[in-house]
């Protein structure tokens, strides 16, 4: 079973964000299951945590909601990770959830970025704040991002494109993700002198036949 968790860090109700998330969780269902796997897609509404991730900041410690959430990233095969834009970046609200996940929780985990904003301008957002944020978290950036500006969920056929080519792109990073083999036995650079010990007799010959030559 492949789980995805979807991230959106939407304030209102309805949001564009909380849309785009959703297009995204289906797109990727559709995608991971042509592959012939079956795929678990859980949502995650940082509205409902934002008194929670404040507390968070202040005491250090997770209450039980916001520490379900850290826990489904956790245990994610993927994550997709969706932001309304404020002054040109990420919302306060989005940054700070990830700000609070343990170090390594995304490691190599594969990750598909998008975001909203009231016009095309905003776009760039995707590869000057979102790719550089999980690259920095050791997360694996899916190579297409998408961005919807309030025009794009007019019905028009180019957000769907790059909903569907974005899903395909991490369905292909889950698939790799799963087929890869585990870790190499690692051989030990350094010989254990303890493994096999030299002989005290063996020594002491070697100390009567007085300083070697190198």
């Amino acid at each position: 079973m492949t789980k995805i968790v979807v991230v959106s860090a939407g304030l209102s109700v309805p949001s564009s964000t909380r849309l785009l998330a959703d297009m995204l969780g289906e797109a990727t269902t559709r995608a991971v299951q042509a592959r012939g796997a079956e795929v678990e897609v859980e949502h995650i509404e940082l509205r409902g945590l934002a008194h929670e991730l404040t507390d968070n900041l202040l005491t250090g410690f997770a209450k039980p909601a916001l520490q379900a959430a850290i826990d489904q990233v956790r245990r994610a095969d993927g994550v997709i990770a969706v932001t309304p834009v404020f002054s040109a970046s990420y919302s306060g609200l989005f940054k700070t959830f990830f700000d609070v996940l343990e170090q390594g929780v995304l490691d190599a985990k594969p990750v598909l970025v998008a975001a909203t904003a009231g016009t095309v301008r905003h776009s760039l957002v995707l590869e000057h704040a979102l790719r550089p944020l999980f690259a920095y978290l050791h997360a694996v950036v899916v190579p297409t991002g998408v961005f919807a500006a309030t025009e794009d969920f007019a019905g028009g056929p180019e957000l769907a494109k790059r909903v569907d080519r974005a899903a395909a792109e991490l369905a292909a990073l889950l698939a790799v993700s799963d087929a890869a083999p585990g870790p190499a036995p690692q051989r030990a650079l350094v010989e254990d002198e303890f493994a096999s010990p030299t002989s005290f007799e063996t020594l002491l010959k070697r100390a009567s036949e007085g300083p070697q030559q190198f």
